[in-house]
C-alpha cells in the first residue's frame, strides 16, 4: 500500500520559514518523480515545485522561485520543501505527489493527505 505522509506544516509569521517533509512508503521511491502542490481556500490546487527521480532536475512555479527549495533523500524515501520569506498568500494545504518515471503534473499517480501551512501577517 502506497503512502505519502506530509509533515512540517504549521503557523508562521510573514517572513518566516518552514520545512515540509513527505515520507513515502510502499513504492520504489527512486523510480518516482516527486512534487508539491497547494490549495488555498476557495482556489484550485496549483503546482508549487517538482523534482526528478534522481534529484538532478527541479522545477518551480514562478511565484516561489528564489523562496522555496525542493530536495529529496532517496536513501530515506523522503522529499522536502524548504520555504523562506513566507507571505500570507502562501497559506494553503500543501500536498505531496508522486509519479512513476516522470515529474508529477496535475494528475500524479499518488497524492498525500496534505499538511496545512498558515502564514499570519
Amino acid at each position: 500500500q502506497v503512502q505519502l505522509v506530509e509533515s512540517g506544516g504549521g503557523l508562521v509569521q510573514a517572513g518566516g520559514s518552514l520545512r515540509l517533509s513527505c515520507q513515502a512508503s510502499g513504492l520504489p521511491f527512486s523510480h518516482y518523480g516527486m512534487g508539491w502542490f497547494r490549495q488555498a481556500p476557495g482556489k484550485e490546487r496549483e503546482f508549487v515545485a517538482a523534482i526528478s527521480q534522481s534529484g538532478g532536475s527541479s522545477y518551480y512555479a514562478d511565484f516561489v522561485k528564489g523562496r522555496f527549495t525542493i530536495s529529496r533523500a532517496n536513501a530515506r524515501n523522503t522529499m522536502y520543501l524548504q520555504m523562506i520569506s513566507l507571505n500570507v498568500e502562501d497559506t494553503a494545504v500543501y500536498y505531496c505527489a508522486a509519479t512513476q518515471y516522470s515529474v508529477p503534473t496535475n494528475n500524479p499517480d499518488y497524492w498525500g493527505q496534505g499538511t496545512q501551512v498558515t502564514v499570519s501577517s
